[in-house]
């Protein structure tokens, strides 16, 4: 029974659980974030995109081919996930600023 016990404190002792629970957290509002950045966000720029196919949209200069929409949808999901986390921190932890600590 030592091991089990020790075990427990383990998990007690590192929050193993709460790191758990915000990983599964995270990765579903990641994917969230990206259903709202290809469905709702990109459809209001792909207008504005030659061709309207964002993710495909490309820059070609010479022999290199620059894939700017992918890397453009890779930004807004990076942009929009930090600032929910930011609101989230920011509302945790009851703070004016969120400031290092």
């Amino acid at each position: 029974m030592g091991i089990i016990k020790e075990f427990k404190e383990f998990l007690n002792e590192y929050k193993v659980m709460g790191l758990a629970v915000a990983f599964i957290i995270g990765v579903a509002l990641t994917v969230l974030v990206q259903s709202l950045v290809n469905n709702i966000v990109m459809p209001i720029v792909t207008p504005f995109i030659p061709g309207g196919a964002w993710q495909t949209a490309t820059f070609t200069l010479g022999p290199i081919v620059i894939g700017w929409g992918a890397f453009l949808g890779a930004v807004l999901n990076f942009i929009i996930i930090a600032l929910v986390v930011f609101l989230i921190a920011k509302k945790v932890m009851k703070e004016e600023k969120v400031a290092k600590k």
